[in-house]
């Protein structure tokens, strides 16, 4: 199974303009067109490795917690909140059990003060993980720019007005996620999900990985599963102080756009059967990552203004794809056939993935 061909891009010189920023522009709207993924090389310039790597230990910390830490926590409607093993199910359709993780999900910081409950022990590390938030916040904020500008929407901050805390609150979620290994010699239960498969409820998503933990797949165009390493090879970032930091679009991303930006099915697996640990590479890993330790990762779901419209942008490119898509019968538009706003179609997810949740509601 050969790795997803995602390009890697430099953001370094994109903050000068000129015909660098315009190149970067377009280099993210074609990945985000053919991929729904793309590399950001992480050079430091906007989310330095001491932040990421500071971020991780504070994940191993969390869900090293016992039990009675976190479930004053729980995750409640307003997607704040701690969930346990098997609680979330991201493909309802298809998967037997939940989600064999464990998340924990941080919304907007206050004055540097988190507005939902935090075990606390955490409370040592609140204005680190608010730091994080924000350059994370930050970094999506110049992504959307550079995506209207690529687009060249008008008016080209189109995005990211819609996603300044002015325009109003959002649900942007800092989201810290631990999946444990199998356990050797655990009897096989036919679920090689760790993450059922979905596409993202907001408009992008920043996801950042440690080196050697394999597990993610996106489905790619013809429908087959394909492995998005950590590290793509040949590409230097090996070198580099952190990962890259993997960016995906969201659903809301190809509302706006009428389906031209891809949000790209994914979802985190385990290995084959009895293939964990053998001396043969499974042939859903990358050689070099492997499903034996416990995998972290931490993603940040970017969302615009609760209130946002899920209506096409005005720009010419989008207009001829909605056109195109129109004529082939593949139109995206909002479901139901109506104008959604952000907030109805992040319930609407929210529902779908936490039964329980809404139906002891």
């Amino acid at each position: 199974m050969s790795a997803a061909p995602i390009p890697v891009i430099d953001l370094t010189g994109a903050d000068e303009g000129g015909a660098v920023r315009d190149a970067v522009a377009r280099a993210l709207v074609e990945a985000a067109v053919e991929h729904g993924f793309v590399y950001i090389r992480n050079t430091g310039l906007d989310i330095p490795a001491t932040a990421v790597n500071g971020a991780f230990d504070i994940s191993r910390k969390l869900f090293k917690l016992p039990a009675a830490s976190k479930e004053p926590c729980k995750i409640q409607t307003n997607n704040r909140g701690w969930t346990g093993m098997h609680v979330e199910t991201l493909d309802p359709k298809t998967q037997r059990v939940g989600d064999t993780k464990e998340a924990f999900n941080f919304g907007e910081f206050v004055d540097g003060k988190a507005q939902q409950p935090l075990p606390a022990e955490l409370a040592p590390e609140e204005p680190q993980i608010d730091a994080f938030f924000d350059l994370c916040y930050r970094l999506c904020l110049k992504l959307n720019d550079l995506l209207g500008i690529g687009l060249e929407v008008s008016p080209p901050d189109f995005f990211t007005t819609a996603h300044r805390k002015e325009a109003g609150p959002s649900g942007n979620t800092l989201r810290l996620l631990y999946y444990p290994p199998r356990v050797a010699g655990e009897a096989d239960d036919g679920e090689d999900v760790r993450a059922g498969a979905h596409s993202d409820y907001g408009s992008m998503t920043l996801l950042f990985r440690l080196a050697g933990q394999a597990g993610l797949e996106i489905c790619t165009r013809d429908g087959s599963w394909a492995p998005v390493p950590v590290l793509p090879v040949g590409t230097g970032v090996d070198k580099d102080d952190a990962p890259p930091i993997l960016v995906n679009i969201g659903d809301l991303l190809s509302y706006w756009t009428g389906g031209l930006l891809r949000s790209t099915v994914h979802r985190v697996v385990f290995p084959p059967p009895g293939a964990a640990g053998s001396a043969a590479s499974p042939a859903n890993v990358t050689p070099g990552e492997s499903t034996k330790e416990p995998r972290y990762s931490i993603a940040f779901f970017c969302h615009p203004a609760g209130a946002s419209p899920l209506s096409a942008v005005p720009s010419a490119r989008v207009a001829e794809a909605v056109a195109k898509a129109q004529g082939e019968g593949k139109a995206i538009a909002a479901p139901d056939s109506k104008i959604m706003t952000a907030d109805e179609h992040l319930q609407m997810r929210l529902r779908s993935t936490y039964l329980d949740l809404y139906d002891k509601k």
